[in-house]
């Protein structure tokens, strides 16, 4: 019976890659560099904008803001691989989960621990990195 169920559900469930960490877009301006798809990221990685741009700006190094338009507006000119390691970093230490490596996660705080709990699988682990 238990087969039969099996069978009868869509391939995408068993796919492990359904989450891709997006990547930035954006250009030079002059001194600074303009990321025009910050707030979809955040989007994406299902993350606070606040959270999320101050870890940015902690880890570049450099002064930036948020325009109305959404788009992210850094003091600096910073290269695009290097906009997408910070990305790519924050979503292995904030998004996915550390035991079966899922997007399906919360960050919870308790007295002054800050946790990544799993939806998908229940681990909850400490945050090691503190923003």
């Amino acid at each position: 019976m238990l087969q039969d169920v099996r069978k009868n559900l869509p391939e995408v469930v068993f796919l492990k890659e359904r989450f891709e960490i997006p990547k930035a877009l954006g250009h030079v301006q002059g001194n600074r560099t303009i990321i025009s798809n910050f707030l979809q990221i955040a989007s994406t990685l299902r993350r606070d904008v606040n959270h999320f741009l101050k870890y940015v700006l902690k880890e570049l190094a450099t002064p930036g803001e948020i325009k109305k338009s959404g788009a992210l507006i850094l003091g600096t000119k910073i290269s695009a691989s290097r906009i997408n390691e910070k990305i790519r970093q924050y979503a292995n230490e904030f998004v996915l989960c550390f035991e079966c490596g899922k997007p399906d996660t919360k960050i919870e705080k308790e007295d002054n621990l800050t946790y990544i709990k799993c939806t998908a699988c229940g681990a909850k682990n400490i945050v090691k990195a503190k923003i």
